[in-house]
């Protein structure tokens, strides 16, 4: 990602709408369809500046990996303990059979070849464990936001399972999320392809309309993993080797 994405990520992931509410719902989705045993120990794989590492200890002992030195540094205060340094798919260093859940949010989409990297997540999990992934949605949603980002691709649920098919995976769950505010996100995107004037998408709103976006986004806790949500801006998927 360029160093403005970390920039912006370091400046808003307590206060945006997005970050904020994301962790609420993937929480739940933990909490639901995955339920690693007390004290389990626990990886995020592209752990940015460690905005997730909070929520992911409520779950047992987070262990995490970053690339970006500077994101690194964020994360490593976040979790109290040095953030290791290992790239996809290689993940060069990182213990192999340790974890009860490995997480990758939002970063598959970030390496060229995602089955290997889905491969190298799932070298990581302890027998019975699980590898949750998040990935952004939907082909036709290209924007600025996923070349400033570096995206590869966004996914459907058919290449997505493609992807966990060719990396000899099980997929026990997979689901469309952020899918109560989709037909805002289609409007936003078609409208910056007609005028030309597409955005990177993460800018904090005016504080009446982050905290609507934030309680409307957040509903989806009380659903991701129990029943199937309509289409949305990202898909979660719990796998297993």
């Amino acid at each position: 990602m360029e160093r403005i994405v970390y920039d912006r990520m370091a400046e808003l992931d307590t206060r945006h709408w997005w970050y904020r509410a994301r962790r609420d719902v993937l929480a739940s989705l933990i909490e639901r369809r995955i339920a690693p045993p007390a004290g389990g120990r626990i990886l995020e794989v592209g752990c940015g500046t460690g905005h997730n590492l909070p929520m992911l200890s409520g779950f047992g002992t987070v262990d995490a990996v970053e690339l970006d030195p500077v994101a690194r540094e964020k994360a490593t205060q976040r979790l109290g303990k040095p953030v290791m340094d290992a790239r996809l798919p290689e993940l060069a260093g990182i213990e192999t059979g340790a974890y009860d859940l490995v997480a990758s949010l939002d970063v598959v989409e970030h390496v060229e070849d995602d089955v290997a990297a889905l491969t190298a997540l799932a070298r990581c999990l302890k027998p019975g464990g699980r590898l949750l992934v998040t990935v952004p949605a939907f082909p036709f949603l290209w924007s600025a936001h996923d070349v400033t980002n570096h995206h590869h691709r966004r996914y459907t649920r058919a290449t997505l399972q493609a992807a966990i098919d060719g990396a000899g995976l099980r997929t026990e769950f997979m689901g469309w999320f952020n899918s109560l505010l989709f037909p805002l996100a289609v409007a936003d995107r078609m409208w910056g392809k007609v005028t030309g004037r597409e955005g990177s998408d993460d800018a904090l709103p005016p504080a009446p309309l982050n905290a609507l976006f934030e309680t409307v986004f957040g509903l989806e806790r009380y659903a991701l993993g129990a029943l199937p949500l309509p289409p949305g801006v990202s898909l979660a998927a719990v796998i297993s080797a």
